[in-house]
C-alpha cells in the first residue's frame, strides 16, 4: 500500500486540513474519494457553491464542503465555480457495483466529461479515521482526476494527460499530387499499350484458359468457336450442316455455339479439294 505524502508543503498540501474538517461525517470509502475530488478542484481555482442541481439564494463560493454534501451515499451532487466566475461545473457522483461514476458538465457550454473509479483502488475503508492511511495510489488518482475531470474544461492550457507519440511508418507513402482524384478509375488498357487480342497460343497457360477465364481473352478453350477458329469470317451460317435452314433468331448474333456440321458445308460450286467422280470427262454422265 502506498502511503500518501504529508500535507505540510507537499503535493497534497491542504488535503489533510480539509479531510480533518469533515472527518466526523465520513462514514464510507466513497465519502473520502469525494473529499479528494473536492480538494483537487479547489487547487485548480474552483470554489464550491453548494449541493444539488439548482442554486440557492444564500450560496457563496467556499473552499469547504457544504453542509449535507454526503447525505446520499449513492448520489453526490455538487456545484462549483471558478474564482473569476468564468466557468461553472456541475459534479455528480453515482455509486455502482463498488465503483463511482463521476459526470461533470459545464451548464453554459453543455460540455461534459466523465470518469469511473473503483473506490477500493484508491481508498482503504479500514482507515477512514486515519488520514495517513486512508488514501492509496495517490499519484495515479491525481492523474485520473486531472486528466478526465479538470483538463477537459481548461481549453487554454495544455492537457495534463500523457499523449502517445504517433507511430511513424518506415516507408511512408508519397503524398498524392494536387490534381489527384481518388474517384478516378484508370482504363484497363492505357493508350499506347493495347494488348493483342490473341496471345501466344504456345503459352504455358493457353490450354483450357478460355474455359477457365472466359473474360481473360486467352486462347486454348475446348468449346468450338467458329468466330475465332481458322480464318476470320464474321458471316457464319448457323444452318451449316443441316438439310434445311434454321428459323431466324434461333442463334443470337455473335453467340458461341457448337455448329451442327462443318463450317460452309452448304456452299455452292465445286471444291477443288474434292476428287472428281468417275467418268468425269464423260459429257453424257
Amino acid at each position: 500500500m502506498e502511503r500518501p505524502h504529508r500535507a505540510h508543503g507537499g503535493p497534497m498540501a491542504g488535503l489533510e486540513l480539509l479531510y480533518h474538517s469533515v472527518a466526523p461525517g465520513i462514514t464510507c470509502a466513497q465519502d473520502a474519494l469525494l473529499c479528494y475530488l473536492h480538494w483537487k478542484l479547489i487547487t485548480h481555482g474552483y470554489r464550491c457553491l453548494g449541493v444539488g442541481d439548482q442554486p440557492s439564494s444564500n450560496e457563496r463560493k467556499s473552499e469547504m464542503l457544504p453542509s449535507g454534501w454526503n447525505a446520499d451515499k449513492e448520489l453526490y451532487t455538487l456545484r462549483y465555480r471558478l474564482k473569476d466566475d468564468s466557468r461553472d461545473l456541475l459534479v455528480k457522483g453515482i455509486m455502482m457495483d463498488g465503483s463511482i461514476i463521476f459526470n461533470i458538465m459545464d451548464p453554459k457550454s453543455q460540455k461534459v466529461a466523465d470518469l469511473t473509479l473503483k473506490v477500493a483502488d484508491y481508498v482503504n475503508p479500514e482507515h477512514l479515521a486515519d488520514f495517513d492511511k486512508v488514501y492509496q495510489n495517490t499519484e495515479e488518482l491525481q492523474t485520473q482526476v486531472v486528466c478526465h475531470i479538470v483538463s477537459p474544461f481548461e481549453v487554454a492550457k495544455e492537457p495534463a494527460c500523457p499523449r502517445e507519440e504517433p507511430r511513424r511508418e518506415r516507408n511512408p507513402s508519397p503524398p498524392n499530387p494536387p490534381d489527384h482524384d481518388p474517384l478516378w478509375i484508370p482504363p484497363r488498357h492505357p493508350h499506347g499499350s493495347r494488348q493483342p487480342n490473341w496471345p501466344d497460343p504456345m503459352g504455358p497457360f493457353a490450354i483450357g484458359g478460355e474455359d477457365l477465364d472466359p473474360f481473360g481473352g486467352r486462347r486454348g478453350g475446348m468449346i468450338f468457336d467458329p468466330l475465332r477458329s481458322g480464318p476470320r469470317n464474321p458471316l457464319v451460317d448457323p444452318s451449316s450442316g443441316l438439310p434445311s435452314r434454321l428459323p431466324p433468331g434461333s442463334v443470337p448474333p455473335g453467340a458461341r455455339f457448337d455448329p451442327f456440321g462443318p463450317p460452309r458445308a452448304n456452299r455452292s460450286g465445286p471444291d477443288p479439294d474434292h476428287l472428281p467422280p468417275p467418268n468425269y470427262d464423260d459429257m453424257f454422265m
